[in-house]
C-alpha cells in the first residue's frame, strides 16, 4: 500500500519511519494519554528504523535486558549497543531522551518493555519475509 503525502507516493514504511520516536518517549514514558502511541506508532516505527539498518531482534532484546539491569542513562552511554555505527546512533539518541525524560517509577522497566515491543516487531517483519539475516531489501 502506498500513500501521498506532498505529493509523493510513500510506503507506509516510509511514513513510519519518518516518525518523530524520540518525542513520542518523551511523552510516552512520562504521560500515560501518550502511552499508546509509544508502544503502537513508536515501537512500529522504531522497528522499521532497526530493521532497515539490519538489526538483529536479539540485539535490542539485549539492550533492554541493559536497561533492566544499569538503567537508561548507564544504556545510552554505552560506546557501542548495537552491531553497527548507525544503529547505535540512533538507540543512543532514543535512550538519552528516554533517560532525561524518564525518572519517575517505572519509566526504565516501561523503557524496557518498549525495547521488546521493538525487537518483537522486528522479529515479526523478518518472519513475515522470510529473511534470517541481513536488512530489508527495498
Amino acid at each position: 500500500m502506498t500513500m501521498v503525502h506532498d505529493r509523493s507516493p510513500r510506503t507506509d514504511d516510509e511514513v513510519l519511519a519518518a516518525t518523530d520516536v524520540p518525542t513520542l518517549l518523551r511523552h510516552g514514558l512520562t504521560r500515560e494519554t501518550f502511552r499508546t502511541a509509544l508502544f503502537g506508532d513508536g515501537a512500529i516505527a522504531a522497528a522499521v528504523t532497526l530493521d532497515r539498518l539490519g538489526v538483529l531482534p536479539r540485539s535490542v532484546t539485549y539492550v533492554a535486558k541493559i536497561v533492566r539491569a544499569g538503567g537508561l542513562e548507564y544504556a545510552a552511554g554505552l560506546a557501542e549497543p548495537l552491531p553497527s555505527r548507525e544503529a547505535s546512533a540512533c538507540l543512543q539518541d532514543w535512550l538519552e531522551t528516554a533517560a532525561q525524560a524518564g525518572g519517575a517509577p517505572g519509566d526504565e522497566a516501561r523503557a524496557a518493555r518498549w525495547l521488546e515491543t521493538v525487537a518483537e516487531i522486528v522479529s515479526m517483519r523478518r518472519a513475515g519475509r522470510g529473511a534470517t539475516a541481513g536488512p530489508e531489501q527495498s
